[in-house]
């Protein structure tokens, strides 16, 4: 039988009770729930290691801190990963013999086109735009996960989509006379 953890008392009493409260919060904010078990388990063994390490003053705001880094480096991953995936299949459209090559090309630099225009906006504004129109989430879960007001994403809404269809009318060739 092995021994306890040297720290296990204080995670039991100092850690440990804050677990359902950041499974609610790690919903609200992160909504994909089966991420949240992993999110969970991760936040408990990062604040194990820093306690064992040394002193842990404010172990729930320890805690809520090292699980908001974790799911947002893990959503960071994520948009990587997709990012990532969209190229890969722009370009297997472009090598696949069977694929009409012109239409590959065609959607491969709408899509680069697309990715200048959403980088060329403001941070926030891009954000906004992202979770709203490309991951399609709804008004209240982007505000909550980027901590602003409902009437901050609306407003940030339409400064971006002004903001890309500007872009867009740049592109544009002028009438010809």
């Amino acid at each position: 039988m092995s021994a306890p953890h040297p720290h296990a008392a204080w995670f039991a009493a100092h850690v440990q009770p804050h677990e359902a409260r950041l499974r609610a919060w790690l919903r609200i904010h992160f909504s994909r729930a089966d991420d949240v078990d992993d999110l969970v388990q991760e936040a408990f063994v990062r604040v194990l290691a820093a306690r064992g390490r040394g002193e842990i003053r404010a172990p729930r705001a320890f805690l809520f801190a090292t699980a908001r880094n974790l799911a947002l480096a893990r959503l960071r991953h994520q948009r990587v990963e997709t990012d990532f995936a969209l190229a890969e299949a722009a370009v297997s459209d472009v090598w696949d013999e069977s694929a009409d090559v012109v239409q590959a090309v065609a959607r491969a630099q709408e899509l680069e086109l697309l990715t200048q225009a959403i980088q060329s906006l403001p941070p926030r504004c891009r954000q906004v735009i992202t979770l709203r129109r490309i991951y399609g989430l709804p008004q209240r879960e982007v505000a909550a996960r980027l901590g602003i007001a409902e009437h901050t994403v609306e407003a940030q809404t339409t400064i971006g989509l002004r903001k890309l269809a500007a872009f867009f009318e740049r592109l544009e060739p002028p009438p010809v006379q």
